[in-house]
């Protein structure tokens, strides 16, 4: 498909899902579809008073005014950020106390460059050397608007080419909220990942625009979409993400998750994992419904990435292997592709480039009732004459993985897939399992 044709879809979607925001206080399943969350949603309780965030407008920290306002009208108010207005945050904000309030951003909200103070001040947290730029989190919390939080990013990409092991903070931190609507958003120059969400449950994320590249030649890389992380009934839906790693990532223990109506461009795919990294700890991912995604431009379409029962190194910076867990009920249901490596890749050797070793240490984590159908489109051509690749490092560790309406292609009519260890008479696949 044409760049155009890709940034027209794009575009039509934004269109519905920047859609002004009506009054807060209804329930938020109603605001969810075709489908409807695991569990019911909380309704948002009315807000009764709006305390608008002072700014300085010429480069100065205003985290002190935001904090003020928010204080002001925590349990019951609207913090307003105003339109036409630029407010930079130099301070790593810690905002898990928020109870039955929305912010409103109308304006710019940029985070400092300031690299050395980020490094050392933005929050820890206790994934993957994780950290963010502010913690939102408690309950009942709106976040919304048709203005911008940003980055700041190409000081961190060009940081990152030169020291890997920097600690690139990522632009929303949601931590432990309980009840809460995030979007319509416009997100971009992310350091690293635009959203980790931890500890947290009953969250709608509805309208997200995520962007942001580097303009020089130090690529900007792992800036996923959505991490999410020990958290439960999640939904993420009608969003456009441009972005250089994984569209959506559902990490260690995350359960009842609902996934649909996203636009997909230069990612790593709708990611199950990575799981299984660290020794001695025990991942489950399970109840996930990923419903209606176009995926252009990306090195995966659907994904389950686990590691080895050895330690392995991906990068520099990431290691790991031996974990245990399960990844169980999971379901693609609706992907259109263009230009993608993989339309479906599962493995269980994440990390490792020695197949030998993956097979003589094979993973710990059990993979279990997965469907992937109705997918159609066109791969890259990369892997010819495969289009997908179903590869588990033992028979004993997966079982009923299933794909049926896969009418995937690559530019020269190729639909083979890899199946390696798995039951292909429940593959509707052109399996190659030699």
């Amino acid at each position: 498909m044409k760049i155009s044709n890709v940034l027209t879809q794009a575009w039509g979607l934004l269109a519905l899902v920047n859609a002004p925001v009506e009054a807060r206080g209804h329930s938020r399943t109603e605001a969810c579809h075709p489908h409807h969350p695991f569990k019911p949603l909380p309704s948002s309780q009315p807000r009764t008073r709006t305390c608008h965030v002072a700014n300085h407008g010429d480069g100065q920290d205003d985290s002190a005014n935001v904090l003020a306002a928010l204080k002001k009208c925590n349990n019951g108010g609207k913090v307003v950020f105003d339109t036409d207005k630029t407010y930079t945050i130099g301070k790593a904000l810690d905002m898990t106390f928020l109870k039955h309030v929305d912010l409103e951003i109308h304006g710019h909200v940029q985070f400092s460059n300031d690299t050395d103070y980020w490094q050392a001040n933005a929050f820890k947290q206790i994934y993957q050397n994780a950290a963010t730029f502010f913690q939102l989190g408690g309950e009942d919390v709106n976040v919304y608007g048709d203005g911008v939080l940003d980055g700041n990013g190409q000081a961190w990409y060009d940081l990152y080419a030169k020291d890997p092991l920097i600690l690139r903070p990522i632009l929303m931190g949601v931590i432990g909220l309980n009840g809460g609507t995030i979007g319509p958003l416009k997100l971009r120059y992310s350091p690293q990942w635009y959203h980790f969400v931890a500890n947290s449950s009953d969250v709608l994320f509805d309208g997200i625009d995520i962007s942001g590249f580097s303009s020089s030649a130090n690529t900007a890389k792992n800036t996923d979409g959505w991490d999410l992380y020990r958290s439960t009934n999640v939904v993420i839906q009608n969003s456009v993400i441009n972005n250089g790693d994984d569209c959506v990532s559902f990490k260690p223990n995350v359960s009842d998750i609902l996934v649909q109506n996203l636009h997909c461009n230069g990612s790593h795919g709708i990611s199950v994992g990575s799981l299984g990294q660290y020794p001695g700890e025990v991942d489950i991912v399970q109840n996930v419904l990923v419903y209606n995604i176009s995926m252009f431009n990306a090195s995966d379409g659907a994904r389950i990435k686990v590691w080895p029962g050895a330690a392995s190194a991906l990068s520099t910076d990431l290691q790991g292997g031996g974990g245990s867990g399960l990844v169980k009920n999971i379901t693609y249901d609706g992907m259109t592709i263009d230009n993608v490596d993989y339309a479906i890749e599962v493995t269980q050797c994440y990390g490792q480039k020695n197949l030998t070793l993956c097979n003589e240490f094979p993973s710990k984590l059990v993979i279990e009732d997965i469907l992937f159908k109705n997918f159609k489109g066109v791969t890259s051509g990369k892997y010819d004459p495969n289009v997908g690749t179903i590869v588990c490092s033992s028979p004993d560790v997966c079982s009923n993985i299933n794909a049926k309406g896969i009418e995937v292609s690559s530019p020269d009519g190729d639909d083979g897939f890899t199946c390696t260890n798995v039951d292909v008479s429940l593959l509707d696949l052109n399996c190659d399992s030699s």
